[in-house]
């Protein structure tokens, strides 16, 4: 048996900057690097290292000697075992700063690009109750913070319904109100959970896949409508009916209530039948007079707000004149292509997931856009020449790929055909920067700006324009 690596601690360091994934980065003593994950940049603090790495080290604080002026009271009970929204205990101010600060080191050390135009990132003007979507977990053995754990007391009620533990994939952090989503969201989950309580229904419990009540999903549009999906495990009907006709009749503003039997090892609703119990399959989102079809399986932009200010700013580093063909890469379920489409004369959308390519459809036909067209596929088998004989050569493409960026050949493709202009949308400006660095020969970078889709967390969202040279 392997002996354990013995931690080190460090004493009096001072956290220094933040990083990648939400980490805080302090110095030890010898150089190298200390990767955090309870302390904001500013602090002065005792650190218990955990994995020793060549390079660096990855630790915890143990002891605060100086609070960083960055800090901020979080506004949320579960913030210490929550891992939803790592940064709320910093200003928000702060943690633009460092995202902007993320993206631009990316860029630059990653590319050596020139950036001519960094346009400062845009806020985000609501910063709690901000998603369209969210997903709960039940289980009937929640996770126990340590106080409980050391208290005398006995716990008899172990039923949960809220958030998984980060990494820890069978444990669930029961959630009494949840800050990322607007009400209803909160009453109708902790309706949900209560019923079952009082109705003595099982929770779900994935290691012995036994159990009734799995998941929820909740999506509240921009428009007000509110979808409910109440994923079971199993089917036992007079309980199902009876708790879905209790939640419509607690709610009668949800307009779409559907279920789904899942027995599955996994929750994903993607290969599911969804059934509708009340009210209509799908809501609506609306955007600039648009509107957007969404069912229980429809990606759309989570925050909708900030999802319009990102789709103008993407529109207007497009500078359409109404006489351009526009292939709009990564298309989804056309958001973007029809945010964009009266300023063209043809917007081509690819993506690779055929559901979202008959969505794309849908509201293209529900928006009367004629001058759109939408194909699916994988973009690498995709984008040839063959496709661009059909379509005609672009004189712009849009591009938002997922976190992993653009495949080696889609970037070659682009640059052998060279479009005058290339506006890249990114969730993950490291694989963006990598990105390109393939194509800095031939374009240069016009402008770039950072958008703040999810405050409280590190995540964001970069907006480059290129011109061919």
């Amino acid at each position: 048996m392997g002996r354990k690596k013995k931690s080190i601690i460090f004493e009096n360091i001072e956290v220094v900057d933040a990083g990648a994934r939400g980490k805080t980065i302090a110095k030890a003593p010898d150089g190298r690097v200390i990767f955090l994950t309870n302390t904001v940049p500013g602090d002065i603090v005792d650190i218990k290292t955990g994995k020793k790495r060549k390079a660096y080290f990855e630790g915890k604080a143990i002891k605060f000697h100086k609070y960083s002026e960055k800090r901020v009271e979080p506004v949320c009970t579960h913030f210490e075992h929550c891992g939803g929204c790592k940064w709320q205990f910093m200003g928000y101010e702060h943690q633009l700063a460092y995202k902007e600060k993320e993206v631009i080191n990316n860029l630059v050390r990653i590319s050596h690009l020139d950036l001519p135009e960094v346009t400062p990132i845009l806020g985000c003007k609501n910063t709690y109750f901000y998603r369209n979507k969210m997903e709960f977990s039940f289980s009937n053995s929640r996770w126990l913070t340590l106080d409980e754990i050391n208290s005398e007391e006995s716990i008899d009620n172990r039923s949960a319904c809220g958030f998984h533990i980060a990494g820890m994939w069978d444990k669930i952090l029961d959630i009494d109100k949840c800050h990322l989503q607007e009400d209803p969201s909160n009453q109708i989950r902790n309706f949900i959970k209560n019923y079952g309580i009082e109705n003595e229904l099982d929770f779900y419990n994935p290691r012995e896949q036994s159990g009734l009540l799995r998941t929820i999903m909740l999506r509240i549009s921009s428009t007000g409508e509110i979808m409910v999906v109440i994923q079971f495990f199993k089917e036992e009907k007079e309980k199902r009916i009876a708790l879905l006709k209790a939640l419509f009749k607690e709610f009668p503003q949800i307009t779409s209530l559907q279920y789904v039997i899942n027995s599955k090892g996994n929750d994903t609703l993607y290969d599911q039948d969804i059934i509708l119990f009340e009210g209509r399959d799908h809501i609506f989102e609306e955007m600039e007079g648009l509107k957007f079809k969404i069912g229980p399986k429809s990606f759309y932009q989570t925050n909708s707000a900030q999802a319009y200010e990102l789709y103008k700013i993407t529109r207007n580093f497009a500078q359409l004149t109404g006489n351009e063909v526009v292939y709009d890469f990564y298309t989804g379920t056309g958001t973007i292509a029809q945010f964009v489409s009266k300023k063209a004369k043809k917007v081509i959308g690819v993506e690779s997931v055929p559901e979202a390519i008959e969505d794309a459809k849908l509201n293209a036909q529900l928006n009367n856009i004629n001058n759109v067209e939408f194909y699916a596929g994988d973009m690498k088998n995709v984008f040839n020449n063959d496709f661009i004989k059909i379509h005609g050569q672009p004189d712009v493409i849009i591009t938002d790929p997922p976190r992993d960026g653009m495949h080696k050949n889609v970037v070659a493709k682009i640059v052998e055909i060279a479009p005058k202009r290339i506006v890249y949308v990114s969730c993950n400006s490291a694989t963006q920067a990598r990105d390109l660095a393939l194509m800095k020969e031939q374009y240069n970078i016009i402008k770039t700006q950072a958008v703040d889709m999810f405050p409280q967390t590190h995540h964001v969202e970069n907006v480059v324009l290129l011109e061919l040279k």
